[in-house]
């Protein structure tokens, strides 16, 4: 990989502007991307923080890129690749890179006209902070030096997990795209507990976030399943026993499972709808 390597991104939000954030100057220079967003507030600020060049609609610069990355909402991206169409069918075929959740690699072939060199990924959204993790899959037109430039893309910010079959995009969508949300939805109801039970709102956000962030890298760093860990701070009679006793009655474990798997069901659901 060299700092020469040149990415156009297809939308200027939040995990758009946090990728340019974990490459620029690292991967590539900032000079070697190209941001493409009608919302030109989110432009500016990008610019004046990475050098990067913009434009408000698709052009000429995706003619020169390596990679292109899609970066917009689900239900825009058919009328976005209608414009993008005219300007990849170079004889330099970029890679494009969709970080679109529901859309699968075939409908964004076809809209493209074919296009055969297509990674589509999930990150999730601790990558705003460079602690991303991130789930690809390869379609069969994608060359090894395109699939590491993928990787090196979404390395920049967190770990990437590589796929044989786009049908496990779904369930990786589940488990991690959507999953920081089940974590925080955790952190809520704990501090909820810890206001009722007569701590203060700072107490209890404290003790919930630091609770979770120290478990998260003991489990991290651990080289023990993480049945084990919990079994160790589970002593019968005692404290968590009696909490996890109540969780599993009221069945918390059961229920989580069933609202992953509703998640992984939705991203097919919206693969079908997205794709007509």
């Amino acid at each position: 990989m060299t700092t020469a390597l040149k990415i156009a991104f297809v939308g200027g939000g939040n995990m758009a502007a946090a990728l340019i954030a974990g490459l620029a100057g690292k991967l590539t220079a900032g000079a070697n991307i190209h941001v493409i967003d009608p919302h030109a507030p989110a432009l500016e600020k990008l610019q004046a923080q990475f050098g990067v060049s913009t434009a408000s609609s698709a052009g000429d610069a995706l003619r020169a890129v390596d990679v292109i990355v899609l970066a917009v909402k689900p239900q825009s991206m058919k009328e976005v690749t209608a414009q993008l169409l005219p300007f990849i069918h170079a004889e330099k075929q970029p890679l494009v890179l969709s970080i679109a959740a529901g859309i699968r690699a075939t409908d964004l072939s076809r809209w493209l006209g074919n296009y055969p060199a297509i990674v589509r990924c999930m990150p999730n959204t601790p990558a705003l902070i460079g602690m991303g993790i991130t789930g690809l899959v390869a379609s069969s037109g994608v060359t090894a030096t395109q699939k590491a430039q993928a990787d090196a893309i979404l390395q920049a910010v967190g770990a990437t997990v590589w796929l044989d079959d786009e049908a496990q995009i779904d369930p990786v969508t589940a488990v991690s795209g959507s999953g920081p949300a089940y974590v925080f939805y955790f952190i809520e109801a704990m501090q909820q507990a810890a206001s009722e039970l007569g701590l203060t709102a700072e107490q209890g956000t404290q003790l919930a976030i630091a609770t979770f962030t120290g478990a998260a890298q003991l489990a991290a760093q651990s080289t023990e399943a993480v049945s084990l860990l919990r079994e160790r701070v589970t002593s019968k009679g005692g404290t968590t026993y009696a909490a996890l006793t109540s969780m599993e009655e009221s069945g918390v474990k059961a229920a989580i499972v069933k609202a992953v798997k509703a998640a992984a069901e939705r991203g097919r659901e919206m693969g079908d709808e997205l794709g007509k």
